[in-house]
């Protein structure tokens, strides 16, 4: 306990926490849409997509997440077109364009020499290394979540009854296009905190565990976000007092979750 109560008193350790904390707020908010509509994969397959934009950046000698962000978008994008406008499911252009943007990262990072220290540290994180830009970066996010607020009860009708919200008068098929943009934003921005290879992760996890001890879709919302700012405290936390690599210890602190819930739920959830 003393050495956590010290290492709160670092710079580094405090903007984890404020960067964390934010991330968890919005990844876990749009974690319930995600785990509702069914589209854990799509968050798993941008994490991976997001590879090609940082394999990008680090190519072009440039901040590889300023890379990655458009980069993510532009696939997002790309999945809901194809999504849309032809007969192959959703399920499928996600492992399209995860495949090829993966297949370009890997040819990115062929071609640059000395990459692969960059590499790992987007690959699995690096949380106490996030500086003051990377928490400006987070909140600016957690305030754009709010400002989205009214957006929720239409993503909620349409998540439950897309024909209803649609005759409705509402514009699924662009809201629907703002929540994926808004995932890979929110992916993009938690590389730096859990990596590449656990984002998809930060914004299921919660959820799944929320959807476990909840009917009402509000509720869920609610707990998920609980959830998601509770691992990450509990997860740095963990990570400082057994010396553990602090992206994996957050989400592991998640899945105990999970699985507690998963032991706990009661009927009818």
């Amino acid at each position: 306990m003393g050495d956590i109560v010290a290492m709160l008193g670092h710079g580094f350790m405090q903007r984890a926490l404020a960067g964390g904390i934010a991330i968890g707020i919005v990844a876990s908010f749009l974690g319930a849409f995600v785990v509702q509509r069914r589209l854990g994969y799509l968050a798993g397959g941008l994490s991976h997509a997001a590879f090609g934009g940082v394999a990008l950046g680090i190519l072009l000698g440039v901040a590889p997440l300023a890379v990655a962000l458009p980069f993510t978008i532009a696939i997002a994008v790309a999945i809901h077109a194809v999504q849309d406008r032809s007969p192959i499911s959703s399920d499928s252009a996600i492992g399209v364009f995860f495949s090829v943007s993966m297949a370009l990262g890997i040819v990115f990072l062929a071609l640059t020499p000395r990459y692969s220290a960059d590499a790992f540290a987007f690959l699995f994180g690096s949380i106490l290394s996030v500086s003051a830009w990377d928490v400006a970066a987070a909140w600016a996010l957690l305030i754009a979540s709010v400002a989205s607020m009214p957006l929720w009860g239409r993503w909620a009708m349409a998540t439950f009854d897309a024909e209803l919200a649609r005759a409705d008068g509402h514009p699924t098929r662009r809201h629907d296009l703002l929540l994926f943009v808004f995932l890979a934003v929110v992916i993009v921005i938690s590389i730096k905190i859990v990596g590449m290879v656990l984002a998809g992760a930060f914004t299921v996890i919660p959820a799944a565990a929320a959807r476990l001890g909840c009917v009402r879709f509000s509720s869920m919302t609610m707990l998920s976000v609980a959830i998601g700012v509770a691992s990450v405290v509990l997860g740095l936390c963990g990570s400082v007092a057994f010396n553990l690599p602090s992206g994996a210890t957050i989400i592991l602190v998640q899945a105990v979750i999970f699985l507690v819930m998963l032991t706990v739920r009661p009927r009818g959830t």
